[in-house]
């Protein structure tokens, strides 16, 4: 299970002879993506496996993308796992939708790859280079048909993996995660940029400059809690980030207190903190309507499932585990001391907590 085993079995059993019918194995593989996924993709996000209509694809490819903004596979941004027509190679993108351009520009040929890599380009130009740092291999998929072809021009940032020579599974999750931000950065300024059609060659257009933003300690990158307005047909919507919000308070806090913050490379989980001597896995769940019910649920079964598999299946000691809330949990704080967690929540003037965390030197006493 998880994205290595995923690309693994995509590599040994997709056969590009067979028709994308029931029974093909590597086609069943492609189909189960999301299900096989569901526990190493970022937040919100669903994964979907591509092999070809009628006849098998030449390059295969898994679509990693957020419902809410779109990233169809044929128009909008979305990321994907593209293999190479050998199969020995598969490339982590940042895709532009070829299908809707090339229907728009009405050509499959040098035109429409022109005018993905200006775009591109553009695209990349706008986003921090701390960010995509890393993020500059070249895809090659080793076939000259148009859509292969237009996939590689279409690249806004990428890393190459060889099938042999695949990082491990708690590299390739936090890589995900780290081009999820990518893409999240990507979607903000993608408005800015109008890339128009002249007789000369495609042009770049600028309705606004600006660039994405982040703030933090070092190996501290929460994603930016401002409000962000999401276009939908009927108008915005306006969308608060309370669970980045929480984590970015509380981030210098902990640090004042003796603990490292780090959310650098470690998705899907939350947060680390770290001693010279301990290390706590920290889960943050926003509570909503004051009903703590629900956030303490989804925090128990992520920090045991998240201990489980980063730890102790590595063979690593087992960390602390601790829960982040933006409110007061009453007598669930009790509730999570008896499973071995602590907890920690936001108040009126600052931060409290059950025992443990004040035991750990997390929290004053009250």
């Amino acid at each position: 299970m998880g994205i290595r085993g995923l690309l693994l079995d995509v590599a040994a059993t997709f056969d590009t002879t067979l028709r994308t019918v029931r029974g093909n194995p590597g086609q069943d593989v492609l189909k189960a993506a999301d299900t096989r996924l569901v526990a190493a993709l970022p937040y919100g996000m669903k994964a979907k496996g591509h092999g070809g209509q009628g006849g098998a694809a030449a390059t295969p490819w898994i679509q990693v993308y957020e419902p809410s903004q779109g990233g169809s596979g044929t128009d909008g941004l979305y990321l994907a796992y593209i293999f190479a027509a050998d199969l020995q190679s598969v490339v982590l993108t940042l895709q532009q939708g070829v299908t809707s351009l090339s229907d728009r520009l009405r050509t499959h040929g040098s035109k429409l790859r022109t005018h993905l890599e200006v775009r591109g380009q553009s695209l990349r130009a706008e986003l921090p280079a701390d960010l995509v740092a890393g993020w500059t291999d070249q895809p090659r998929f080793q076939h000259h048909g148009w859509r292969a072809r237009a996939y590689e021009a279409s690249s806004v940032a990428a890393r190459c993996y060889p099938i042999d020579r695949l990082p491990s599974e708690g590299d390739l999750c936090a890589d995900l995660g780290n081009m999820a931000t990518i893409l999240k950065a990507a979607l903000v300024v993608e408005p800015q940029i109008d890339v128009v059609s002249e007789p000369d060659g495609p042009v770049v257009e600028y309705t606004t400059h600006g660039h994405a933003t982040y703030e933090g300690l070092e190996g501290f990158r929460p994603k930016t809690s401002e409000d962000y307005f999401v276009r939908i047909a009927a108008g915005e919507q306006r969308k608060k980030r309370v669970h980045e919000e929480l984590v970015r308070r509380f981030g210098p806090y902990i640090c004042q207190r003796g603990f490292t913050p780090i959310t650098a490379q470690v998705h899907p989980r939350d947060l680390v903190l770290q001693t010279v001597e301990d290390e706590w896995l920290v889960e943050a769940k926003a509570v909503k309507k004051g009903n703590a019910t629900q956030a303490v649920r989804e925090a128990v079964g992520q920090l045991l499932e998240y201990s489980y598999f980063w730890y102790v299946q590595k063979g690593l000691r087992k960390p602390h585990l601790l829960g982040l809330f933006s409110e007061d949990i009453g007598v669930y704080a009790s509730y999570l001391e008896d499973h071995g967690i602590g907890a920690i929540w936001r108040t009126s003037d600052g931060w409290a907590g059950s025992a443990s965390a004040l035991e750990w030197g997390m929290v004053g006493a009250s």
